[in-house]
């Protein structure tokens, strides 16, 4: 009973952060203008040491436990970009990402377009959420973002400048949402792969399924799979 108890008064702060983000979001104060450039956008790591896995996640919660099954099974280590909308709904999920040693990121609360989200402060309302979200659920500080389907715009990187963020694209892109092929989704991420390479995947079924046979890849390469901000050289 005072387990479930506590489980009942966490998930309450949590939805009081998220709505108290929220509606200073669109009612608080002014922010610092930010002048824009990209040396906050990355592709890749040119000094990387690595590679690094990058999952979007916004569904599939038991796809993701699998995930971090076999990543504990190869001593792999990756970047989740998590969705703040599915993080609100997967506590546990996000809290045992982050147990694993795996790095937790954001990917905005709603999945949004960011490329029509022209204004800063539109930007901010739509990110802000979900790094509080996600911090407060992992007790850490976040430092990326990843733009659904890779949209952005000036107003995006402004906004991610603001809030301290690097906002991450990837150098492969495994196209596992559209193809359930197993065999295209390997060569995919493995072909001519090298270190400071960021791989995009998502928790498809497919992608569960090719994921050792990656992970194998990487490991008799003499690469390794690590996190973005390993590779980046944090």
């Amino acid at each position: 009973m005072k387990s479930k108890l506590i489980t009942v008064v966490t998930n309450l702060l949590l939805i009081a952060v998220v709505t108290a983000v929220s509606f200073i979001g669109f009612f608080g104060g002014t922010v610092a203008s930010v002048s824009n450039d990209s040396s906050n956008l990355f592709y890749s790591a040119k000094e990387g040491s690595g590679v690094s896995l990058m999952f979007n996640v916004y569904e599939h919660t038991d796809n993701v436990m699998k995930i971090l099954d076999i990543l504990d099974e190869y001593e792999a280590k990756c970047t989740f970009f998590i969705g703040g909308s599915w993080a609100d709904d997967n506590v546990d999920c996000v809290r045992e990402i982050y147990k694993r040693g795996h790095e937790p990121a954001s990917h905005g609360y709603f999945h949004k377009d960011h490329s029509r989200m022209t204004s800063k402060e539109v930007n901010l309302e739509e990110i802000r959420p979900s790094v509080k979200l996600i911090n407060m659920i992992c007790g850490t500080d976040i430092t990326l973002f990843a733009p659904p389907s890779g949209a952005f715009c000036e107003a995006t990187l402004n906004a991610c400048a603001e809030l301290g963020l690097r906002v991450i694209m990837w150098s492969r892109d495994t196209i596992d949402w559209r193809d359930k092929d197993v065999n295209l989704i390997y060569t995919r991420a493995t072909k001519n792969l090298g270190n400071g390479e960021f791989v995009l995947m998502h928790p498809t079924d497919c992608t569960v399924t090719a994921l050792p046979k990656i992970l194998s890849y990487i490991r008799d390469n003499g690469l390794k799979a690590v996190t973005v901000s390993q590779n980046l050289g944090e």
